[in-house]
């Protein structure tokens, strides 16, 4: 099963490295990723695969929220099925 991850806000120290070691805590792999500065704001989309997850979605989806809270960013995952039919024209 897969997931899509949003990380939106002001471009910091150590992003990349709280995201990426709070996934690898919830046994959580990257299978792609995008990222970008745009004046001054950080934003990075990433598939991720949430198959081999240690925890249930809902309480995977808070522990990334407890990271955004304290890197200052938003956090947003979604299911990848859910994300398809949400963005179908």
């Amino acid at each position: 099963m897969k997931a899509v991850l949003s990380v939106v806000g002001q471009d910091k120290v150590g992003i990349i490295a709280g995201v990426s070691n709070k996934l690898a805590e919830l046994n959580i792999n990257i299978l792609d990723l995008s990222q970008t500065i745009m004046e001054g704001y950080f934003t990075m989309m990433m598939v991720c695969d949430i198959s081999q997850m240690n925890l249930e979605f809902v309480q995977a989806k808070e522990a990334l929220n407890q990271v955004g809270d304290k890197l200052g960013m938003q956090i947003n995952i979604q299911r990848q099925d859910i994300f398809d039919a949400m963005h179908k024209l």
